[in-house]
């Protein structure tokens, strides 16, 4: 069910909040953590606001150690809850393979289904903001090979919304990966220029209360006859801008979930 009834203009940072503001209230086993999400408000800003209005038993900061962030969210979720752990970077995720690939992805498999690791690890990725070698990798792709969690990847701010709230809501462990490069505003199609020149300009209405983008749907972005270009994260609008530049008749498939990934959309494409 999409409530519709209230519209605003949000970036993907303000959409992403609203997306955990509108879980939490609607379910307190729903929890954030992570390194500065608290008081901070995180590096991004992404969870501003929600420990002054859930508290600190609700929205705590964590430790710098990414092994023992996992660890804790894969416990919290095996007795009930719903963390959502943030890794701050995605190029800082390494530390916590173990506890993503051997204790929560398989989880629900070697308990034969009494628990699950229904969390939802929220990490910016990607590079195009001069981040260095340690701000701008995408690690996305170690994860579809592991069975057991899923991996969902953004683009707009009505579907990191939808997604987020689709991924907290799952009884499975979801990576939720945020294009860096686009959560402030538009992508301009100057790929060489600082994402401070384009901040803060919101690009899309998304409703303001709850609603759900089911995964493993992929999203049609514009129907053409040439060629099909599937795509996910800041390259949709990569692709959009340079098939436009080119007049090429393409048809863009944002995948927006790589596992699972939509094969029946793919196909009839």
């Amino acid at each position: 069910m999409t409530d519709t009834s209230d519209m605003q203009q949000m970036t993907m940072i303000q959409a992403i909040n609203s997306a955990m503001d509108v879980m939490m209230e609607r379910d307190p086993t729903v929890v954030v953590m992570g390194e500065d999400v608290g008081f901070f408000g995180g590096v991004f800003r992404a969870t501003a606001g929600l420990q002054d209005k859930y508290g600190k038993n609700r929205v705590f900061d964590t430790p710098i150690t990414e092994c023992g962030i996992i660890g804790v969210a894969v416990g919290m979720g095996a007795y009930g809850l719903r963390p959502v752990p943030e890794i701050q970077f995605a190029d800082y995720i390494y530390p916590a393979l173990d506890q993503l690939v051997s204790e929560a992805a398989r989880l629900r498999y070697r308990s034969a289904g009494e628990f699950t690791a229904p969390m939802t690890v929220r990490s910016p990725f990607g590079g195009g903001i001069f981040g260095g070698q340690t701000h701008s990798q995408s690690p996305e792709g170690i994860f579809t090979h592991c069975s057991g969690i899923k991996t969902v990847i953004p683009s707009t701010p009505y579907d990191a919304k939808g997604l987020l709230i689709a991924a907290i809501e799952d009884n499975d462990p979801t990576l939720f990966f945020e294009p860096k490069r686009i959560y402030n505003g538009p992508f301009d199609g100057h790929y060489d220029t600082p994402a401070k020149s384009w901040a803060g300009h919101a690009d899309a209405q998304v409703p303001t209360g709850y609603y759900r983008i089911p995964l493993g749907t992929a999203r049609i972005v514009r129907p053409g006859e040439a060629l099909t270009i599937l795509c996910y994260g800041t390259m949709v609008h990569v692709v959009e801008d340079t098939v436009k530049a080119m007049g090429i008749d393409a048809d863009i498939v944002d995948l927006r979930s790589l596992i699972p990934l939509d094969i029946d959309t793919i196909e009839r494409r």
